[in-house]
């Protein structure tokens, strides 16, 4: 069995995403394609990068060695039936017992895995690191992929801002599948599924919206910086210069500014 299906490179709008109409700050081209089909539905990744173990390593941001994230690992897996049940518990931990920080109203802006582990909370790019953090300590391939979503249907002009997900290998069925622990909540109903995918939020692309479908090794280096160089969510709103506004909403809508 296979790791992924290589195919032919395929260059084409949808696969190269420029800083203004894209997701990172540079250029970013994917370099290898899988289309996975089971039962009629269709399920398509594009992987960035062949060499699978980019999608496995310990970083800065997921830090995986660490204590707390790595005993969580385990426990989870302990307490699965195989690692696709570890990856959907996996999934569900983060989805359910992983705030999301607008949802609770929190203004911390945690962004590692084991620091969204410790505070309880995070948004959908920091909960994202921790869900691929639990994986890949049990030697779970697992990456990132983002969506360009309307922040405001009732806005007079809709804005477009990022969001965060993962891409995650189901090796005992030979597939990459993603998925979204963003957390649910009314009109929010994401769930792990190998067939067909169920995220946070399906795309409208009659309101403009754009899917990523690549899976990148590593998290997006422009939401990193915006993350990790600001002390709460208020801050992020009140401090523009020099940064993407897409990536600034994302992360901090929903909280006002501080008086």
């Amino acid at each position: 069995m296979t790791i992924f299906q290589v195919e032919p490179v395929v260059f084409s709008v949808e696969m190269c995403y420029n800083m203004k109409n894209g997701i990172g700050n540079v250029q970013r081209t994917a370099r290898t394609e899988t289309e996975n089909q089971k039962g009629g539905e269709k399920m398509k990744t594009k992987l960035y990068t062949n060499n699978i173990h980019q999608y496995l390593q310990c970083s800065d941001i997921i830090d995986f060695d660490n204590e707390s994230v790595a005993q969580l690992a385990d426990k989870l897996y302990s307490a699965s039936n195989g690692e696709t049940d570890f990856i959907r518990k996996a999934f569900e931990y983060v989805r359910d017992h992983i705030s999301h920080s607008a949802d609770i109203g929190a203004d911390e802006v945690p962004c590692t895995a084991s620091q969204v582990l410790k505070a309880g909370h995070g948004v959908c790019f920091a909960k994202s690191h921790l869900l691929a953090a639990i994986l890949r300590s049990r030697g779970i391939s697992a990456g990132f992929c983002y969506q360009k979503i309307v922040l405001n249907d009732d806005a007079d002009v809709p804005e477009l801002v990022y969001h965060g997900l993962n891409g995650v290998y189901l090796r005992e069925h030979d597939k990459w599948i993603r998925l979204d622990a963003r957390g649910n909540k009314e009109g929010v109903n994401a769930q792990f599924s190998i067939d067909t995918e169920q995220l946070a939020f399906p795309i409208r692309t009659d309101k403009g919206e754009q899917d990523d479908f690549t899976v990148y090794p590593v998290p997006d280096k422009e939401i990193i910086d915006v993350l990790t160089s600001n002390n709460s969510r208020a801050q992020l709103c009140v401090i523009t210069a020099d940064l993407d506004r897409d990536a600034l909403d994302s992360v901090c809508h929903s909280v006002p500014p501080p008086p």
